[in-house]
């Protein structure tokens, strides 16, 4: 399964109850599954939520992987593109949940403190893991502590993303 696995570029933007492919433990082992991001709200009326803060907190069930190729996120007017320094690919760490009471079966990503490039644009980021991690954290074979963490200094490569349509009509990007 994972080696037919593809990635794509993971945008903070994009809607709560945008489908992505998340890798789970179901009945029959591991599975691919295509949920929306955004857990149902606590109270009711409010808002769904697709972030959960990590630190200092267990997920003996219910984890997901959310494979990605890089992140996006826009600081003041500008968009930036994260992705790995060895242009690898990756996971997000994430929880999902069952569908109840009229919401549907859903996911969210954990979040740690951000890493040394992406603290010059916000304070927090998604739990990026590696591919070699992804057993250890389905499996829990490793405590949340050993894999909730910030990527080392020099992990990411940042680019400014240009958002006007280029002639093709696809997002233009610099070289770097």
């Amino acid at each position: 399964m994972f080696s037919a696995m593809k990635a794509a570029a993971f945008d903070m933007d994009i809607p709560l109850d945008e489908r992505r492919i998340i890798v789970r433990y179901g009945d029959d082992g591991v599975e691919m599954a295509e949920l929306p991001w955004g857990l149902r709200p606590k109270e009711p009326g409010g808002r769904p939520f697709n972030l959960v803060r990590g630190e200092g907190r267990t997920f003996p069930s219910h984890r997901c992987l959310v494979p990605a190729s890089e992140f996006r996120l826009a600081h003041r007017g500008q968009r930036y593109a994260f992705s790995l320094a060895d242009g690898d690919w990756f996971y997000f760490a994430g929880i999902w949940r069952p569908a109840s009471a009229g919401w549907p079966e859903a996911y969210a990503i954990l979040t740690v403190a951000a890493n040394a490039e992406v603290a010059r644009y916000h304070d927090r980021q998604m739990a990026v893991l590696r591919r070699r991690q992804r057993m250890e954290w389905l499996d829990l074979s490793r405590p949340e502590d050993e894999l909730l963490r910030p990527l080392p200094r020099g992990a990411f490569r940042v680019e400014r993303v240009f958002t006007q349509p280029a002639p093709n009509h696809q997002e233009a990007r610099p070289t770097a």
